[in-house]
C-alpha cells in the first residue's frame, strides 16, 4: 500500500535535508514524499531538486506565491496518489522504522486514523530527554480536552475515512481544525506508544507561538465550530491544562 507522505516547504533550507533523509533511510519503501514549497526566499528548493534527482519517488510543487501552510498541503493532497495520508512538516524527523511499525499498527486494527509518541529536540537537533506519549485513543469530545496529536506522527486511512481531508484556509493550528472536523464525523484516532519521531521546537518562537495557538485554538471551538460559551469554556481549560502538561518533563 502507497503512502502519501505530505510536507509543506517555506525557507527551510536548515533542516529540509534532515527530514528528507529521514524519509530515505525508512524500512518501508512504498511511498511518495509531495513537497509544496510556498515561495521560500531561500536555497531549500535547489536542496530538494538535488534528492529528486537521486530518488523520483520526490516531488516538488513550486507555488508561485506564499499562501500558507494549509492551502500547501491542500495542493499536495490534490496528486496524492497513495491510500494513505502521512504529514511531515519540514523540520521534523522520522524514526527509520515509522511507516513500517505505523502503517502494520493500522492494518492489523482496521484504524482509520493513528498518531505516535515523539520526542522533543531543539532547533540544533539536540534532544532534551522529552517524550510525549499518546493516550490510547481520541474521539471529538477527548480531543477538544487533550489535543496531543502530534501532526508529523499521523496517518490517514482514504479508504476508512470518507469525508474529504481538507484544511481550513488559517495560519496556525490547521491541523486541529482537520482533527475535530473528522471527529466530529464519529471517526476515532488510535495511538500508538512508540517514539517514531522526532519533533523539533524552535527557542525563539516558545512563547509568542503559544500565546497565538490558544487564541486560535478558542476561534476553533466558539467561533468556527461553535460548540457553544459554556462548552468551549469547559474544552478550553482542559486544553490549557493539557497543553501545559505537555511542555512539563516527565
Amino acid at each position: 500500500m502507497k503512502i502519501s507522505i505530505i510536507t509543506p516547504s517555506y525557507n527551510s533550507s536548515r533542516f529540509i535535508s534532515q527530514t528528507i533523509e529521514s524519509v530515505l533511510n525508512q524500512t518501508y519503501k512504498n511511498w511518495e514524499m509531495i513537497i509544496v514549497d510556498d515561495k521560500s526566499l531561500d536555497n531549500s528548493n535547489t536542496i530538494v531538486e538535488e534528492y529528486i534527482k537521486k530518488d523520483n519517488r520526490i516531488k516538488l510543487i513550486k507555488l508561485n506565491k506564499n499562501i500558507g501552510a494549509a492551502m500547501a498541503r491542500n495542493k499536495a493532497l490534490e496528486i496524492a496518489q497513495g491510500r494513505y495520508i502521512a504529514f511531515l512538516d519540514s523540520d521534523d524527523i522520522w524514526m527509520p522504522s515509522k511507516l513500517e511499525v505505523q502503517i502494520k499498527f493500522m492494518q492489523e486494527n482496521n484504524y482509520p486514523i493513528s498518531f505516535t509518541s515523539y520526542k522533543i529536540i531543539d532547533e540544533n537537533g539536540i534532544d532534551n530527554n522529552h517524550i510525549i506519549r499518546v493516550v490510547d485513543s481520541l474521539n471529538l469530545k477527548q480531543y477538544l480536552k487533550n489535543t496531543i496529536i502530534g501532526f508529523s506522527t499521523s496517518m490517514i486511512d482514504r479508504e476508512l475515512v470518507k469525508e474529504e481531508l481538507k484544511f481550513l484556509n488559517i495560519r496556525i493550528r490547521q491541523d486541529t481544525n482537520l482533527w475535530i472536523t473528522i471527529f466530529k464525523n464519529g471517526y476515532k484516532a488510535y495511538g500508538l506508544d512508540e517514539v517514531l519521531v522526532k519533533y523539533r521546537v524552535h527557542s525563539n518562537s516558545i512563547s509568542s507561538n503559544k500565546v497565538k495557538a490558544a487564541k486560535q485554538v478558542w476561534n476553533l471551538y466558539f467561533n468556527i465550530h461553535k460548540f457553544g460559551l459554556i462548552k468551549s469554556i469547559y474544552y478550553f481549560s482542559w486544553y490549557a491544562f493539557n497543553a501545559v502538561k505537555k511542555r512539563i518533563k516527565g
